[in-house]
């Protein structure tokens, strides 16, 4: 989108349906901090209705996909989409592309940073670990915002080439032991990580993950750019519906040729997530900003406001302090329920806290971001 695009009616309006969709992604991210879901998967509840849904809380452990497995993509497609509009707010306020490019390089690094701080494990640890959200996150956001101004089409060829070239890379690998391209800790992308001292051997995580992952993002600026556009709100709905259904079933057609795997992001699973995720955003923008049920969405819509806060906020400890200073209340209060379910009640208690904290940034006008 060039600045000539950027319409004086489309800037400084707020995507309520982005705010909501972040809210709900961002929650969900830090309700792992709190082990709420997780603890439907104990051994006393195998075989129930709970235990299956608790372990779509879980990431697959290789060749398959979970709930768990989109929430990554979910946060990197939303950082996409509010690319246009940041974009354009600051062409409002005046700014210039080299400046806007200036802006977004800093925060590229800041991000990177960030993901490494949070990734270190102490002394004896590599420090420099890429596998991060945020570590990953610097490069797509950069490389998205590097070809924003290009063309619909042209976008879209430049993510499909990096899914390509992640799948030729992976699949042509010549190291003897790291040219199994699906296997866990025998691909280029664990061979990758050891030279450099940061591999994942026990998650099977890869660093090099934030290149095939990149077309998340850069779908994310489609659909910002769609839905600051001039077609009428049910257009872009249609637009977003027939991408998203055909990412899925492109996905799910690919796995027996490449299989679905998060955890070194094969093109199959970019695909079939990035449907997914942008089927997501479809029912947001229809159930929000189309049907115009908004009153029922800022519980989450509060939480899509501060969304760094939080996820910085539950990383360096909060909610295991939360935790610990009222688990002797809730078990007092709640330990006749046994200690499962006082366990997940003190769980649900400390994410509404986490919440409750947003509540009050928003209340307060409060902002952080970068």
């Amino acid at each position: 989108m060039t600045q000539s695009a950027v319409k004086s009616s489309q800037i400084g309006e707020r995507l309520i349906s982005l705010d909501f969709f972040r809210g709900l992604t961002m929650f969900l991210l830090v309700s792992e901090f709190t082990s709420l879901f997780s603890q439907l998967t104990v051994p006393e509840l195998e075989g129930t209705v709970l235990y299956a849904i608790g372990t779509q809380f879980h990431h697959h452990p290789w060749n398959g996909l979970r709930f768990w497995d989109l929430i990554q993509p979910f946060f990197m497609f939303i950082v996409g989409v509010a690319i246009p509009y940041s974009y354009a707010n600051r062409v409002k306020r005046g700014q210039d592309h080299a400046q806007i490019l200036r802006h977004t390089i800093k925060r590229a690094f800041l991000l990177l940073f960030l993901g490494w701080a949070l990734a270190y494990q102490g002394p004896g640890e590599h420090a420099f670990r890429f596998q991060n959200v945020l570590a990953q996150l610097s490069v797509t956001y950069l490389l998205a915002f590097l070809v924003m101004n290009k063309p619909a089409r042209t976008q879209i060829i430049f993510s499909l080439i990096l899914l390509a070239a992640t799948e030729i890379i992976y699949r042509l690998f010549p190291i003897e032991g790291f040219n199994h391209p699906f296997v866990a800790n025998e691909n280029f992308g664990t061979w990758l990580d050891l030279l450099y001292g940061g591999a994942n051997l026990n998650g099977h995580w890869v660093s090099f993950n934030a290149i095939p992952t990149t077309a998340h993002t850069i779908w994310g600026v489609l659909a910002g750019q769609l839905l600051m556009s001039k077609r009428s709100n049910m257009q872009k709905l249609k637009i977003l519906v027939i991408a998203g259904l055909t990412g899925v079933v492109i996905g799910y057609a690919l796995d027996p040729v490449t299989p679905i795997i998060k955890r070194i992001a094969t093109s199959s699973f970019v695909i079939v997530s990035g449907g997914w995720t942008i089927l997501a955003l479809a029912l947001s923008f229809w159930v929000i900003d189309i049907m115009k049920q908004k009153k029922w969405s800022l519980f989450l819509v509060i939480v899509g406001m501060n969304p760094l806060f939080i996820y910085l906020f539950g990383h360096v400890g909060g909610s295991q302090f939360i935790e610990h200073v009222i688990h002797p209340f809730s078990m007092t209060l709640f330990g006749w329920t046994g200690e499962l379910m006082a366990n997940i009640i003190t769980s649900a208690i400390v994410l509404y806290l986490l919440w409750y904290i947003c509540y009050w940034l928003y209340k307060k006008k409060i902002f952080i971001r970068i």
